[in-house]
């Protein structure tokens, strides 16, 4: 059975969200009724994208912004 990449990212943001909470149970209480992950992701076949380009779609998508809210507690 072949599965879309939408569908791939879908199960794979599911199953590692749900990983998260099992082992961090603050981040269920946290998140509870917000998105945890951005709609979001990128996809291309290998034989059409060189290193080079995918190291410069990553700078230019995970450039750090100033109003940036998110933040990392000890517990």
């Amino acid at each position: 059975m072949t599965s879309s990449p939408s569908e791939i990212m879908r199960r794979i943001k599911g199953r590692t969200l749900s990983k998260l909470f099992e082992e961090f149970a603050h981040l269920k209480k946290r998140y509870w009724g917000k998105y945890f992950w951005a709609r979001g992701y990128f996809c291309a076949t290998v034989g059409q994208m060189t290193e080079d380009m995918i190291k410069q779609y990553l700078e230019h998508h995970f450039e750090p912004k100033s109003d940036d809210d998110f933040k990392m507690e000890s517990d």
